[in-house]
């Protein structure tokens, strides 16, 4: 596999059916200048110029004045007021297309020219104001408008409320411990232990009144909630107004927090039911502790009797007593409010919706509340008619999105829980959610394609026997019936073809390009990845899957407005595009994304470019840019050019990348190949130069500079080089090597190799160098984990740092790490913290932190720890023969620079004890025949030995033929 595809294709995720933009990005023309590079010289340099005014006119020293520049109305930069280069710049923006097309006439009738600062300052100010009157502005609009002027300090708190809840200019602050995404405009911080079902709505904000409640005024409080497993009740029978009253059930197997509803209609108590599991987790306590008591009456009777039945419950009042005051009343308000969440949430997702669909709903509810300004208000009103459908066409939606697709038949479409189907489609057909077929009417040639796939064999091979297609094999795959009927249709010999495949099929219905394209967005904007989807709500549901406890304190939007999302939607389109020309081998269509990819990264703001070069605390948001998505399309590419050896047009992609983006970990890798395509290509001196300022600089790390290095080493021998580089001695250590032999199985090139044991049992290279330890190599005990055990000893003794009050990095309560994990801000943000914490761990406490990490944490995800792999006894063992100096140091490395070294550590880990509490560690790469050591494990190695750890390098080798 071609290096950078695997990470593209977990960029891309599940492949989109329908791409919005790929006609348009197909269609076209891209420039080339005379080297095949996609961006001229001459564009690169108009493009610095705007760059240095832009930066001038930003720190006051404004050479370039403000009227010398105009709008462009195509691409909307700034460029020369000249004439000729007006002209020249428009003819570059028309020529490569845009989503608008523009006339002459448009041109013309634009309002190209400038504007000076103080009247636009005038008119954003005045513009702001507006829509801070406007009583119908959202508030997060609202929020960025403040953002975005220079100072507004002289504002109050109080002095701007919409919908009643207070707007405060300071970070947007969130809790998540296991619960759902918030996103409140106060600056609270709201803690709550939630399960999926309930919303991530403003709702769950707690009101000024819920705030101020104390325990004594609980009195006459009333709660709606609903009566559920009806099924294990006494009374099968309800009246409407029937008295109720809750009744803990502390011995329920099922839930430690049950509680019972009973009739209160009769002296024999009997049980209908019990209250949400949701709702009692937070009552029970309020029960038990406070002395809360609850009586009610059934406010609905359904036509079921195994249905949830609505209840209203009143609080009667509570004695608090046999605790300090403060920490009841702090403990009782915590309760409260995650009691009025679940009851608030239920409003909107009633618990007769399906576990997915609420799920579902909950997605949509969140996305976009908390991003109103990446949607139109058309946008907002087609994906909040979802809400207003049917349950069952709510239910049909969400089995037939997570389904493969595109085209479903609906005689094949039946789900127990979707009561009717015909209506339900009818429905998501009115809203434009689903589009169905009944005729050939509307049908393309793609359609055609894809509806084929709904055939069995057998029906494939009925149309191929009626149509009398005389290139067919009966006997071949589903897939070469398919190319043949294909064929046969494209050369007009069967051009009943749609009609026949309808005839078999009947009606088929498909999600609509529209609804396919919000949800895709919905969900990259929730889960912010593409490895992550509805499926996460159900592993959580379930309990297959913890997520950790952390506090989310959002200040910075990731898409600061609907330009920069459309562009990294774009950008992500051109990736899959680039992933599916690599998967047919299309090597024209490889050369046309790598081609838009380069000029889009050309074309893109001053501002993106900057801040992906910036060394500010928030570049790793720099990853939801679209620059930054078309840098992974550029270096795929490079790897592309590389195997087809264009490596003249490799050394210029490479050239670019190191151009535009000065401050990004894959500088080094870049740096590397543009070394070694220059030696492909007969340029050993620019190779030997390259690699020399690659040491420079410090975006080169871990293996890669130890390949320039080396590199350096043997390029830069005399009469290139007469000085020897003061690194030389430092990576011509010798590493200690053992030699171990065994009785091979196979040892052909290109395949694992395989050994015999020493109990005859068949194994790899690993398992034999660790029996070799284990007997003659000196009676240790240890481990085959590569970089497994470290990166799950790291997040243990480090969790309480990972997941530490760091704004911004965060943002919905499905992350195993911070955002900012493998960036150089995850150690700068938290240095006082993690240096005080690494300490303790040089101080010996780091099997103590180890212990109470695991305890606590037992079974949650996190980013690099394997629960199932590596037992606390191991790890124990691990961290004690390993020692405190060691461990902090190793920490202290992962921490600084997680992405660059958090692969390539050695394979075995082995310690062994001298007493009860003192031992040794060691750690072994092992190489099996014809098997070298890569840079990065080398680099790793030396590292190792300059912390004091004890490594090895053990080389397994084929016992002689005459043994």
């Amino acid at each position: 596999m071609l290096r950078g595809r695997e990470s593209l294709i977990r960029l891309v995720g599940k492949r989109r059916h329908f791409l919005p933009n790929r006609g348009t990005l197909l269609s076209a023309p891209v420039g080339t200048g005379n080297d095949g590079k996609v961006v001229s010289v001459e564009n690169a340099e108009a493009h610095k110029k705007l760059d240095e005014c832009e930066e001038e006119r930003e720190f006051g020293n404004e050479t370039c004045h403000p009227e010398e520049l105009v709008t462009c109305p195509v691409c909307g930069h700034k460029v020369s007021g000249e004439h000729n280069a007006i002209n020249t710049h428009l003819d570059a923006c028309l020529s490569r297309g845009t989503k608008r097309k523009l006339t002459q006439q448009t041109l013309l009738q634009s309002n190209f020219w400038s504007q000076s600062k103080v009247q636009a300052s005038s008119f954003e100010l005045e513009q702001l104001e507006n829509s801070v009157c406007d009583t119908g502005l959202d508030d997060h609009r609202v929020r960025s408008a403040v953002h975005g002027l220079p100072d507004f300090s002289a504002i109050e708190e109080n002095d701007i409320n919409l919908f009643g809840s207070s707007l405060k200019l300071e970070s947007v602050v969130q809790t998540y411990k296991d619960g759902p995404s918030e996103n409140p405009i106060n600056d609270d911080r709201i803690n709550y232990n939630l399960d999926t079902t309930q919303l991530l709505s403003p709702k769950n904000e707690v009101l000024k009144g819920d705030r101020d409640l104390t325990i004594d005024d609980m009195s006459g409080v009333t709660l709606e909630t609903f009566i559920v497993g009806r099924r294990f009740s006494d009374e099968k029978e309800l009246h409407l107004g029937a008295s109720i009253s809750l009744l803990r059930d502390p011995d329920n197997d099922k839930d430690p927090n049950a509680i019972k509803v009973v009739s209160a209609d009769t002296g024999c108590g009997k049980m209908l039911g019990f209250l949400p599991r949701e709702l009692a987790q937070y009552l029970s306590p309020l029960i038990e502790k406070f002395c809360l008591s609850f009586e009610g009456c059934v406010s609905s009777v359904p036509k079921n009797p195994f249905d949830y039945v609505p209840i209203q419950i009143v609080c009667h009042k509570s004695i608090l007593h046999g605790e300090n005051e403060y920490e009841g009343v702090e403990a009782f308000k915590c309760l409260w409010k995650n009691a009025k969440c679940v009851v608030e949430s239920a409003k909107d997702c009633p618990p007769s919706m399906k576990k997915y669909q609420q799920n579902f709903c909950l997605l949509i509810h969140e996305v976009l509340r908390s991003n109103p300004h990446l949607f139109t208000d058309d946008e907002k009103n087609f994906m909040e008619s979802f809400t207003s459908l049917s349950n069952d066409s709510q239910r049909l939606f969400v089995r037939l999105y997570l389904r493969k697709g595109p085209w479903f038949r609906m005689s094949h479409v039946s789900y127990s829980e979707v009561l009717d189907p015909q209506e339900a489609v009818k429905g998501l057909s009115a809203t434009g959610y689903i589009c169905s077929v009944e005729d050939t009417d509307g049908l393309h040639d793609n359609d055609i394609k894809e509806m084929l796939n709904l055939l069995t064999v057998s029906e494939l091979r009925d149309i191929l026997g009626n149509l009398k297609v005389s290139n067919c094999n009966h006997g071949t795959r589903k897939k070469n019936l398919i190319e043949s009927l294909l064929c046969s249709y494209g050369d007009g010999l069967c051009p009943s073809l749609p009609s026949v495949i309808l005839d078999k099929t009947g009606a088929c219905i498909r999600i609509s390009s529209k609804s396919e394209s919000f949800i895709w967005r919905a969900e990259r904007l929730f889960f912010l990845n593409s490895e992550q989807d509805l499926s996460a709500f159900l592993l959580v549901d379930l309990g297959i899957v913890k997520y950790p406890t952390y506090n989310c304190i959002i200040s910075e939007q990731i898409f600061s407005g609907r330009d920069d999302l459309l562009a990294y939607e774009e950008a992500i389109e051109v990736a899959q595009l680039m992933d599916q020309a690599l998967d047919g081998n299309a090597v024209e269509l490889v050369l046309k994304c790598i081609k838009i990819a380069d000029s889009r990264i050309c074309c893109s703001p001053t501002k993106a470019i900057k801040s992906l070069n910036s060394e500010s605390a928030a570049t790793f948001l720099s990853r939801f840019s679209a620059s930054w998505v078309y840098s992974k399309v550029v270096s795929l590419g490079v790897s592309f050019l590389e195997r087809e050896r264009r490596y003249k047009d490799a050394i210029n992609l490479l050239k670019w990348l190191l151009n535009c983006f000065t401050c990004d970990g894959r500088r080094g890798y870049w740096t590397l190949r543009l070394s070694i395509n220059l030696e492909h290509i007969g340029c050993p001196n620019e190779s030997l130069a390259v690699a020399e300022d690659g040491l420079q600089d410090p975006w080169v790390r871990a293996g890669s500079r130890m390949a320039l290095q080396r590199r350096i080493l043997r390029l830069g021998k005399p009469p290139r080089r007469w000085k020897t580089p003061s690194f030389s001695a430092s990576i011509k250590r010798k590493i200690t090597e053992v030699h171990v032999q065994g009785r091979p199985l196979n040892c052909e090139m290109g395949m694992k190799n395989r050994f015999y044991g020493e109990d005859g049992e068949q194994c790899g290279v690993e398992q034999l160098a660790l029996q070799y330890y284990a007997g003659e190599g000196g009676g240790w005990q240890g481990v085959h984990t590569e970089s497994g055990i470290w990166l799950t000893i790291f997040g243990l003794l480090m969790w309480d740092i990972i997941f530490s009050d760091v704004p911004n990095v965060f943002r919905n309560r499905f992350q195993t790490a911070p955002l900012d994990l493998e960036s150089d801000s995850f150690y700068l943000a938290r240095k006082s913290c993690i240096e005080s914490h690494l300490q303790k761990i040089h101080t010996g406490m780091a099997e103590g932190i180890l212990i109470m990490s695991w305890e606590s944490h037992v079974g949650t995800a996190c980013r690099g720890v394997n629960w199932n792999r590596h037992s606390l006894t191991e790890l124990r063992a691990a961290v004690t023969c390993v020692g405190g100096p060691c461990l902090a140091s190793l920490c202290r490395h992962l921490a600084q620079d997680y992405r660059s070294w958090s692969s390539g550590m050695p394979d075995l880990l082995l310690w062994r004890f001298h007493g009860e509490y003192r031992g040794e560690a060691k750690l072994v790469e092992v190489k099996g025949p014809r098997d070298q050591l890569s840079e990065q494990q080398r680099a790793w190695l030396l590292f190792l030995m300059d912390c004091g750890f004890n490594t090895e390098v053990c080389k397994v080798s084929p016992l002689p033929m005459s043994a």
